[in-house]
């Protein structure tokens, strides 16, 4: 039987993360107000902690810091002379490519978690040149980034999910027929969403939406409907709490296409359903089941959906591909995958 990968044959796996605006560490996924990235960030590095030395370069960081997931330094001090490290880069190419140019025979990685927009097609260019491969966050999001890409020579593109904890599932919590509940970043389509509450309401008079906001965009979104609350900004713990006893997570909006969208799997996770918009970035993928999919365009199944599920609530679940010990082991295949691919010499431009 051949043996399961293992880092330990790794000085160090250095992730970088050049767009946080300050320094974070695992105290503040209890204290909430953390986005996705920077959660999925923390989780992994404390898992991978178990098979290697990590050390986190940050963004807005101004001063070293010990953790349980890591060394944490400010981003200057990922370009200073290093040893033997494998560098991971959060979302951004151009950091990627400067590293590259600092540390010519490190293992440098691309974690990327967002779609770029048109004016970084020379990604695929610079990326390939520096033998830089990229890590999306899902099939679909990989799928999306070689269709951007298609027309350059690309860079390796593979997968691995975000996370969510082994042991979270379904308690005895009573759920409130009448309670939806968003909990993304307002610029995640909450205005659209409070026009959709809005119908919806109309019909169904008592229903209430909840808003979660991590709080880390202000956003403009327009006049606050009746029934809506706002708990500002939770821990991951409230907020799973709050998803236990809503009717669904509400999140049928149509202009943000999310990559992954870590709520969701959490949501399904706790046994609660979402609603949103099908054929829009990873929905389909991280949310499974036909059934938490509508045309969120169309007033009518959006309330249609809500009328069944206050009727009959839906049994959902987690899906094992998103569970920590999972997406764990496959970083740490990955990360010896592509110890097996590095040249031992590269031309950087």
């Amino acid at each position: 039987m051949t043996a399961a990968p293992s880092l330990t044959s790794f000085a160090t796996v250095a992730i970088v993360d050049p767009c946080c605006a300050s320094g974070y560490t695992p105290a503040c996924l209890s204290a909430g107000g953390l986005g996705g990235t920077e959660a999925t960030v923390l989780r992994i590095a404390g898992a991978l902690a178990q098979h290697a030395e990590i050390t986190h370069f940050q963004n807005g960081r101004d001063h070293a810091e010990r953790t349980e997931v890591g060394h944490m330094l400010p981003l200057t001090d990922a370009f200073a002379p290093r040893g033997d490290m494998t560098f991971v880069v959060i979302n951004s190419w151009k950091v990627a490519c400067k590293l590259r140019k600092v540390h010519p025979q490190a293992r440098i990685l691309l974690w990327l978690h967002i779609h770029p927009g048109r004016h970084n097609r020379p990604m695929a260019k610079a990326l390939n040149a520096a033998d830089i491969g990229v890590i999306c966050v899902s099939q679909s999001h990989a799928s999306h980034l070689r269709a951007f890409l298609a027309d350059h020579p690309s860079p390796r593109i593979d997968h691995i999910y975000n996370p969510i904890a082994d042991d979270l599932g379904p308690d005895a919590t009573p759920r409130d027929p009448d309670r939806l509940l968003f909990a993304s970043s307002p610029h995640k389509g909450l205005a659209q969403v409070f026009a959709q509450f809005r119908d919806a309401r109309s019909m169904m008079p008592g229903l209430t939406l909840a808003v979660a906001d991590p709080g880390y965009l202000a956003w403009d979104t327009g006049p606050v409907p009746e029934g809506v609350t706002f708990l500002g900004t939770l821990s991951h713990d409230a907020l799973i709490c709050e998803m236990r006893r809503s009717l669904c997570l509400f999140y049928p909006q149509t202009t943000f296409a999310e990559t992954f969208g870590l709520v969701l799997a959490d949501s399904n996770a706790v046994g609660t359903p979402v609603l949103v918009h099908r054929d829009l970035g990873a929905n389909a993928e991280v949310a499974g089941d036909p059934a938490q999919l509508v045309d969120g365009n169309d007033p009518a199944q959006i309330l249609e959906r809500l009328r069944q599920w206050r009727e009959t609530p839906p049994v959902v679940r987690a899906n094992h591909a998103f569970r920590l010990s999972t997406v764990a082991q496959r970083w740490v295949e990955m990360l010896a995958l592509d110890k097996e691919f590095s040249v031992q010499s590269r031309k950087v431009a």
